[in-house]
């Protein structure tokens, strides 16, 4: 017996993610990252914490970096701008000539 009710495996039909594809990080170019906003995460016991949010805006930078997804305003992201003033968007421009350390452009 399933436990889905009524037995009908069409009910469990996967749905895309609403802002398009995630794709995988296959490279672990942005693990560091993800693996700092998890951990900061477990610390505040999954609260919505200033500081893990600009964690998640670091990894989230990084993905867009390395093309693991769409440049995006941060606003739409649900995350405060830069100190700059500048958005996601505004970065796009200037990904390749990016120094951080680390960094892999393709």
């Amino acid at each position: 017996m399933s436990g889905n009710p009524g037995s009908s495996m069409s009910a469990l039909r996967p749905t895309p993610p609403e802002r398009g594809s995630f794709p995988l990080d296959h490279d672990g170019e942005c693990t560091k990252f993800m693996q700092e906003y998890l951990k900061c995460m477990q610390l505040v016991r999954n609260e919505n914490a200033m500081n893990c949010r600009l964690l998640a805006k670091d990894y989230l930078r990084c993905r867009m970096d390395h093309q693991l997804m769409d440049y995006d305003e941060w606003t739409h992201l649900g995350l405060p701008e830069d100190a700059s003033g500048k958005s996601a968007d505004h970065k796009s421009n200037s990904a390749n000539n990016d120094s951080r350390p680390g960094q892999n452009i393709r």
